[in-house]
């Protein structure tokens, strides 16, 4: 290992080199992220998924950096270029980018204009007006190069300057310089193109806009970004051109006196112009749209952690039910366990209102309630989904019912039913009815379904379609894997998605973990898995504490105890006379249990797990909102208080499900009394607020939201005003006067100045 890059990251995360150290050295020897952070806490101190990721991430690149820096090194020494300067500059580099930089003028280049000059064999032209030379003549110098290949005297000349115009484009120093300038004093200038088309206006705020580099928000980086892709906009930067190839002149010829001055000026203009500008622009662009895909990326992973980690609705019989219009609503009952109980179908919104089919829909669904005991129904949130809504509403109102709703976000649903393991599992049922399946299960369970679904389908980030794919899949891989072993698995009724996904284990282990469940029933003991083909031991030590036996032969297997600390437990047990799981109040004192030989982090867990067996890590965040009545937006007043659920969390704000056909938005500058930075910060994808209508537009059907009380909002926003304002008074007084000079003063100044005569 190396220990400097170790030192670093250890000083970046605010750790020990020791915690660094140790958690290296288990990534090596094949243990999981996910194992380490939960069962081998004594060797990192407790750290968590996403610092174990960042610590396997960023050694990672440091290999790479060193690697590629020795590299560079050694190719510069091998032209006999290299220089303690250089040396130096190679070592502090910090990015591989500024290590390119750096390598830029020895990079062996071939198609540009200096490369053709060097070729034709003007390079001691141009080093010869690098040495600033006070005397002689550029022509009479320029044309000692003549020949077959340069025709004149201006034709030797340009391609020296050619040479220099590169010189100046590759120092590596100026370049890091100018670029900062442009960065910390710029602007990005869109104006709209001739031709553009964008029938909506969606791009409408940047048909001609100005902004501040350093004030660019992400989410209007990747709307220029996608505004300039569809030939919609044009994007230039705005900046003090004039000054910065001053600047680059003036690092040429460090203010001495050289008859070659002008050639050189028009060499600097000419490779800041061509050259220069035009790169840095590029990777400034390149750069901003890194960093605004990268935020847009954790935007994504963080909203579904969130959604995956809702609280299921545990030992419910749930109707599925997925809206449609014309090709009518599909229904599937699903069981407390996930297991389909039959499918129908009703047809209440073919055509106009038609009060016979929504009163026969009425009577099916009835029907289906009383013979399964239904106790939630789960409304897709798709086509006619508020019109399914209103049906249910009023079922449950006409025949008081103790039913209730919630409304389920389909997304992704038809994806899944159009798999593989989907045609499997219902070979029979169409793929429409799959969908009501899978509505219904979300409810129950939402970890279980939606990891069945590629992550970029269930509709819970922004400008997806434009991030890099890879980067995207690999942060969403990171984040399921997270929640899946964080919430666990019931061996005897996990899918091979669920076990796809727990520590150690791949897709051909979970397939055989089915079919020996198929073959021998159901497992009784966590030992078992060592029977399963292709599961070592290796795979057993990184799964066996994250996979749950209920009603097994060994109580331990349904806790989250690894089976390595078993014996711990049992000793904690015994010392603190507790003879069987699940005792809430039950005592560890410290005097019976501190002699066993168990590290605090593991004696911690196992207390907690002695306590509540079968705890649910996602029983601490919100589940369904469960409704019995429809809102229309017609009952909607300016200021009414409302329930909703958060859909999606964005850069500038989040759209919550209030019951209307189209989700409300609260914007950030109505999220909190204080500034935010952003929406994160105040509510996560699933949880459950409480909203004040802000602004209502019946025509499109759109409601503006505040989760503070617009009395709040008026009293933030006369204080904001008022210190504002106070401030400005504060500024406007500091100024001072101008003092008045009389003819008395003017004289005295003078005569001071230049002497009374």
């Amino acid at each position: 290992m190396n220990d400097e890059i170790i030192k670093a990251i250890a000083t970046e995360l605010k750790i020990t080199t020791a915690q660094v150290e140790n958690t290296l050295s288990m990534l090596q020897e094949g243990n999981t992220v996910p194992f380490i952070a939960r069962y081998r806490k004594e060797q990192t101190k407790g750290l968590d998924e996403e610092k174990i990721l960042f610590i396997q991430k960023k050694y990672d690149y440091q290999l790479k950096l060193a690697e590629r820096k020795e590299n560079v090194l050694k190719l510069i020494a091998e032209q006999g270029k290299l220089t303690d300067e250089i040396k130096k500059s190679v070592a502090d580099a910090v990015k591989l980018s500024e290590v390119e930089d750096i390598y830029r003028p020895y990079a062996q280049k071939k198609k540009t204009r200096a490369a053709a000059a060097i070729k034709l064999g003007l390079q001691p032209l141009a080093d010869w007006m690098l040495a600033l030379p006070e005397e002689g003549s550029l022509e009479e110098a320029a044309a000692k190069f003549v020949n077959e290949n340069v025709k004149d005297t201006a034709a030797a000349i340009q391609g020296a300057k050619d040479i220099i115009a590169e010189v100046v484009s590759d120092n590596a120093k100026q370049r890091w310089a100018f670029k900062d300038t442009i960065v910390k004093t710029g602007s990005l200038k869109c104006e709209k193109k001739k031709d553009a088309k964008d029938e909506n206006g969606v791009y409408e705020m940047y048909y001609d806009r100005t902004e501040k580099i350093t004030s660019l928000a992400d989410h209007r980086i990747m709307a220029i970004d996608r505004a300039e892709k569809e030939k919609v906009i044009t994007v230039s930067f705005v900046f003090d051109e004039e000054g910065l190839k001053a600047e680059a002149l003036k690092n040429l010829i460090h203010e001495h006196k050289t008859v070659v001055e002008d050639a050189l000026k028009e060499a600097a203009d000419d490779g800041c112009t061509r050259l220069l500008f035009p790169s840095i622009e590029r990777e400034i662009r390149s750069e901003l749209s890194e960093r605004a895909q990268n935020k847009s990326i954790e935007i994504f992973s963080m909203n579904l952690e969130k959604l995956l980690l809702q609280a299921p609705l545990k030992g419910r019989v749930v109707l599925g039910f997925d809206p449609g219009f014309y090709n009518g609503c599909k229904l599937a009952v699903i069981d407390s366990t996930g297991k389909m109980l039959t499918v129908d179908k009703v047809y209440p919104f073919r055509g106009k209102e038609d009060e016979t089919a929504i009163a026969n829909a009425k009577k099916k669904v009835l029907a289906l309630i009383k013979k399964y005991g239904v106790q939630i129904i789960a409304i897709g949130n798709g086509t006619a989904s508020r019109e399914s809504e209103k049906l249910c509403a009023e079922l449950i109102a006409e025949n008081n019912l103790d039913v209730q709703y919630a409304i389920v976000s389909e997304a992704g649903a038809s994806v899944w039913s159009a798999q593989e393991e989907a045609r499997e599992e219902f070979p029979d049922m169409a793929v429409e009815e799959r969908s009501a399946v899978s509505i219904g299960r979300r409810l129950l369970d939402p970890l279980a379904e939606l990891i069945k679904i590629d992550p970029k389908s269930i509709g819970v980030g922004q400008y997806q379609h434009d991030l890099p794919q890879k980067a995207l899949s690999d942060r969403l891989d990171e984040v399921v894997m997270t929640c899946v072993n964080r919430t666990g698995a019931d061996l005897n009724t996990a899918s091979i998605d669920l076990l796809t996904h727990i520590s150690g284990l791949n897709k051909g282990i979970a397939k055989e973990i089915i079919n020996y469940r198929n073959e021998n029933g159901r497992f009784t003991d966590r030992k078992q898995l060592l029977k399963v083909k292709k599961l070592g031991p290796k795979a057993f030590e990184q799964c066996a504490g994250f996979l749950r036996i209920v009603g097994g032969d060994e109580p331990l297997d349904e806790t989250s105890i690894h089976p390595e600390s078993y014996d711990a437990a049992r000793s904690v047990m015994k010392a603190c006379g507790i003879t069987e799981l699940g005792q809430k109040d039950a005592a560890f004192p410290e005097e019976q249990v501190k002699d066993l030989g168990i590290d605090s982090y593991t004696l911690h867990d196992i207390e907690e797990a002695i306590r509540q067996p079968l705890r649910d890590y996602r029983d601490q965040f919100d589940g369904a909102l469960l409704k019995s009545n429809v809102l229309e937006i017609s009952d909607l007043h300016v200021g009414d208080e409302l329930s909703g659920t958060v859909r999606n969390v964005v850069d500038f704000g989040a759209f919550v499900d209030i019951g209307l056909h189209e989700d409300g938005l609260v914007h950030i500058s109505h999220m909190s009394m204080n500034r935010i930075k952003h929406p994160s910060e105040v509510v996560s994808v699933g949880d459950i607020v409480k909203v004040w209508v802000f602004g209502i537009d019946e025509n499109r059907g759109r409601v503006q939201l505040s989760l503070l009380p617009l009395d709040q909002l008026e009293q933030r926003d006369a204080q904001q005003k008022y210190r504002k304002s106070a401030k400005d008074r504060k500024k406007y007084n500091k100024k001072p006067e101008k003092k008045q000079v009389t003819m008395d003063d003017a004289m005295a100044r003078l005569m001071a100045r230049f002497g009374k005569n």
